[in-house]
C-alpha cells in the first residue's frame, strides 16, 4: 500500500492496450515512444520494427511456453529498470500459452480461469507499478452484427474477465482498423466495442496520434 499526500500524488507513465486485426500495424506503434524500449514478443512478428534503433527485444517461442509465466516474470524483473517504455506483443498469444499451462495442472475448468485471471491482473499491477510508459496488442474478435443495442462488434481475442482483469489499471484501450488506406483507433465506449480513454476527450484518432497528448505534456 501506498499513501500520497495532496499536491505530492508522482505522474506515472500512461498505459496504452491496442487490439485489432492481422496487419494494422499494432507492433509498429511501438515507434511512436521515445526512449529506449523493451519489447517482449510472443508471436515473431518483429519485422514491423527490424529498422529501429531504441528497440530491446525478447522473442519468445513455443520451447518457452511450459514456463511462460516464470520467464515473463523474469524478463521483466531483470530488463525493465534498463528501459523507459515496456512493449507486451500479442497478449492474445501470451494468454493461450498461459491457459495452456493452467489446463494441464488442473481440471477444474472454472478454476483454471480464475487462475487465467489473477495471473493476467498480477502481470498489469506489475506493468503499472513500473511507471512507466506501457504499450500491449492483442488481435480482436469479429463478432458479426449481434443486432443488440449496446452490443459491439469487435472485442479483443481474449476471455473477457481476463481482459478486464489485465486492463483494469490501463489508460487507453482502442481498436486499431484501416479505411480507405488510413489507419484508425476507436477510442469511443459509446460505439459498443470495448474502449476508453483516461487521458484526454478523444474519441476516434489517427493510429500515428495515439501518443499525441504524452509528447505535448514532454514539451
Amino acid at each position: 500500500m501506498k499513501i500520497y499526500k495532496s499536491g505530492e500524488i508522482p505522474q506515472v507513465g500512461d498505459m496504452y492496450f491496442i487490439f485489432g486485426d492481422g496487419g494494422t500495424g499494432k507492433t509498429s506503434l511501438a515507434k511512436q515512444f521515445t526512449g529506449r524500449k523493451l519489447l517482449l514478443s510472443f508471436d515473431g512478428s518483429t519485422n514491423a520494427i527490424a529498422d529501429t534503433k531504441d528497440i530491446d527485444v525478447i522473442a519468445f517461442d513455443d520451447q518457452d511456453a511450459p514456463r511462460i509465466q516464470q520467464l515473463v516474470t523474469d524478463a521483466l524483473t531483470k530488463f525493465i529498470g534498463n528501459h523507459d517504455v515496456v512493449i507486451i506483443d500479442n497478449v492474445t498469444a501470451l494468454q493461450n500459452w498461459v491457459l495452456e499451462n493452467i489446463d494441464g495442472a488442473s481440471k477444474d475448468g472454472r478454476q483454471n480461469y480464475q487462475k487465467l485471471q489473477i495471473w493476467f491482473r498480477n502481470l498489469g499491477m506489475q506493468l503499472r507499478n513500473t511507471n512507466k510508459s506501457i504499450l500491449a496488442t492483442a488481435h480482436q474478435n469479429d463478432n458479426g452484427t449481434s443486432g443488440l443495442i449496446g452490443a459491439g462488434r469487435y472485442s479483443p481475442d481474449m476471455n473477457e474477465k481476463t481482459f478486464n482483469a489485465f486492463t483494469a489499471p490501463f489508460d487507453i484501450v482502442g481498436r486499431i482498423y484501416k479505411e480507405k488506406g488510413e489507419r484508425w483507433i476507436d477510442l469511443d465506449t459509446e460505439q459498443g466495442n470495448h474502449a476508453k480513454n483516461r487521458i484526454d476527450d478523444r474519441l476516434l484518432i489517427k493510429a500515428n496520434e495515439l501518443i499525441a497528448q504524452e509528447k505535448k505534456e514532454e514539451q
